[in-house]
């Protein structure tokens, strides 16, 4: 197994498996099922999957689609997306979700944070935190899919999820999502270098060396992606795809 874990980010939108940029222009990309059932093939060691429409949408999780996608998967994976209470994440954790990623539902009710992760295990339970920066260097969270601003810095979010209960936290670069240009290194660091649970990368990589510096730069335990292991060449054709393990294994 690799020292360290790389992950496909996967978003989901009314069902289907979609790909954006800043958190925008979200255009559909595939079956999600048969994606998984590709990544099966590319022996993936765990995958992420992010409802966007489920909270903006007022929905509940997908239910009957994450047992179509828990019943194909043969690794363990992580779903976030519409999430308001232990009774739906138990329900969860029963259809065979590994772990369940709060967003809008952390920042709204921190005790969804605390009680969860009595109740199931501080290591089934992950704080998403998504970060805007402005030309001026300030950092903000954002919630609500990146489209509500929180005026709170995102050190001091990551220390309170962590103080809450969090086992770990995907931090995500709004700014950089999407767009290739590689992980936002400065936060990472100062994300990193700020709480001690494990703190996985997403939102920039553009090639395999981003995630090594992200690793290495940025002092995450781990690495998520989305475009890298959907999209192909230039022109983003739709291709799932995802590196040999001898390739993960001389980055880190």
């Amino acid at each position: 197994m690799l020292r360290v874990r790389v992950i496909p980010s996967l978003l989901l939108r009314d069902g289907g498996l979609v790909k954006g940029r800043q958190f925008k222009h979200h255009k559909y990309v595939g079956d999600p099922v048969n994606a998984v059932k590709i990544f099966n093939e590319k022996e993936v060691d765990e995958l992420v999957f992010l409802d966007i429409s489920a909270t903006s949408g007022g929905q509940g999780p997908n239910y009957e689609l994450l047992v179509d996608i828990a019943n194909e998967a043969f690794m363990p994976f992580g779903y976030g997306g519409g999430i308001t209470s232990c009774d739906e994440i138990e329900k969860l954790f029963k259809i065979g979700i590994e772990k369940v990623i709060l967003n809008t539902s952390a920042y709204s009710n921190p005790d969804l944070i605390r009680n969860a992760s009595r109740v199931f295990g501080s290591q089934s339970i992950v704080a998403s935190i998504d970060v805007k920066t402005s030309f001026l260097g300030r950092s903000e969270v954002y919630v609500q899919n990146g489209t509500r601003g929180t005026k709170i810095n995102p050190l001091d979010y990551a220390r309170k999820m962590q103080d809450l209960g969090a086992g770990e936290i995907l931090l995500c670069s709004i700014d950089r999502e999407g767009t290739g240009k590689g992980y936002d290194l400065n936060l990472l660091k100062a994300v990193s270098e700020s709480v001690d649970i494990p703190v996985v990368a997403a939102g920039g990589a553009g090639k395999l060396e981003d995630m090594s510096k992200a690793v290495s730069e940025g002092g995450v335990s781990a690495v998520a992606a989305g475009d890298m292991f959907v999209f192909h060449g230039k022109h983003k054709a739709v291709l799932i795809t995802y590196p040999s393990y001898d390739e993960l294994k001389s980055l880190f």
